[in-house]
Order: structure tokens, then C-alpha cells, then sequence
């Protein structure tokens, strides 16, 4: 699967938004293509969640996932459905720390096959219309 990186300006402070991001549990409730997200494990700053998945089938993975306050969260795979799942929020505070502009990055490596067009529609279809679900749950909609 290629790399991704997709940049959404918010009307929310970063702490907002981060609060969004790692708010895993409520996920399926603005995510349509989330069926589950369970926090295995968590610490302050870090977790370890498993999320099922409905694309073209369904496919479970867990990440590991750490925050940096609230400017990067990163991730990398524990297990599942891929070869590699790494990626990243980047926070950056815009108007006064009142606005934030968030690039979303993503390397993923399936471990099974899916035909290259349908990755690349996925990626350039889905991961916008996932940005923009998170913007308005952090917008307040």
C-alpha cells in the first residue's frame, strides 16, 4: 500500500483534537468503516488498541501508539491483518494556539492481497472523508 499524508485545518485548539484522536473507544461512533476499537492496555501517554476493521473484509489489528503532548501521536503494529502499520498525527497550533492544522501520516504494508487500484482508491477516497469526521467531532458536530 502506498504512503499517505493528508493535512486538515480544525477549528479547535490541539488539545482538543487530541483529545479527539485518542479518544479510541468512541471511534465506531464517527468512524463507520471502525466496528471495534479496545484499549488493551494504556498508560498516560501510550497504548496498545485493537481495532476491527471493515473495508473490503473485515481485518483486525492492534497498534501501539504514543503521544508527545499535544503535538505528535505516532504509531507502529503489534499484530494483525498487516505486514507494517506505522503513521502520525502532527499537531500544529495556528491563530494564537486557538485553530490547529493536523497532518495525518500513514506507511502501510498489507500482508495480504488487495489489487493495487482499490488501494489507491481507499487512499485517496477514504483517509479525506476520515479526516474530515475528525475535524467535526472536534469542532464540536
Amino acid at each position: 500500500m502506498p504512503s499517505a499524508r493528508c493535512r486538515v485545518e480544525i477549528d479547535a485548539p490541539p488539545a482538543r483534537v487530541m483529545e479527539v484522536i485518542t479518544d479510541f473507544p468512541a471511534y465506531p461512533r464517527f468512524l463507520p468503516e471502525i466496528e471495534e476499537a479496545e484499549v488493551v492496555s494504556a498508560t498516560p501517554e501510550s497504548w496498545e488498541v485493537r481495532f476491527v476493521l471493515r473495508l473490503i473484509r473485515r481485518m483486525e489489528y492492534t497498534l501501539r501508539l504514543s503521544r508527545d503532548e499535544d503535538r505528535l501521536l505516532q504509531w507502529s503494529l503489534v499484530a494483525g491483518i498487516f505486514r507494517s502499520n506505522d503513521g502520525s498525527w502532527e499537531l500544529e497550533p495556528m491563530d494564537g494556539g486557538a485553530r490547529t492544522r493536523a497532518t495525518y501520516a500513514i506507511d502501510l504494508v498489507m500482508d495480504v492481497f488487495i489489487p493495487r487500484a482499490i488501494v489507491n482508491s481507499l487512499v485517496g477516497e477514504s483517509l479525506p472523508a476520515t479526516l474530515a469526521r475528525f475535524k467535526a467531532r472536534a469542532e464540536g458536530g
